[in-house]
This record gives C-alpha cells, sequence and structure tokens, in this order.
C-alpha cells in the first residue's frame, strides 16, 4: 500500500536554475499579471511534467527557489496566472535550456 504522505525528492536541481526570466521580467510593487505570467510560463514550462508529479517535492522546490530569488508575495504566481483546471497551457512556450523528449 502506497502512503499518498509520502513524497519523493526532486531530481531535478532547483536551486542551480537561473532565474533572470522571472525576476527581468515580473517586477513590483505593481505586478503586471500579462509580463509576470508570461515570464512564469518561460520559466516553468520546460519542467510542467516534473512540476505536475504530485508524488515529487519538485512544485513546492522550485516555488521555494521563486520565492528566494524574486523575494514574490506568496502565491502571486497561483493567484494570477490561471488558464484552468488543468493549470497552464503549456503548448506554445518554447523549450529552453531544459532537456525535452522528442
Amino acid at each position: 500500500m502506497h502512503d499518498p504522505l509520502i513524497l519523493t525528492a526532486c531530481k531535478e536541481d532547483f536551486a542551480s536554475k537561473d532565474y533572470t526570466i522571472l525576476t527581468s521580467r515580473c517586477k513590483g510593487p505593481k505586478y503586471q499579471a500579462k509580463a509576470c505570467c508570461s515570464a512564469f510560463k518561460d520559466f516553468a514550462c520546460p519542467y510542467a511534467e516534473i512540476i505536475s508529479d504530485e508524488t515529487t517535492l519538485c512544485a513546492a522546490e522550485m516555488f521555494c527557489y521563486i520565492q528566494l530569488y524574486g523575494r514574490y508575495p506568496l502565491g502571486i504566481f497561483a493567484n494570477m496566472c490561471k488558464e484552468g483546471k488543468e493549470g497552464l497551457d503549456c503548448t506554445n512556450v518554447k523549450a529552453t535550456s531544459a532537456s525535452s523528449r522528442a
């Protein structure tokens, strides 16, 4: 029987990622939804598969580092960037330096 409260470590090293794509485009004190959500998608979409895996700590770790490097208000991206019940649509976001499977 699998305990749903036990999460596995994230295999992606979010501590070493470059958060400039976010911090250079999403700036306060008046955070603009269009700029912030676009920047967030550009950063997060290459990792969509791993951060969507609810059996890992990847999403929590990514958001922790976004908060650390960007000093954003808690929940800013979750509250501002909504595109549907499945989350953000990464269909038209180009992959950056993240490895992608073809």
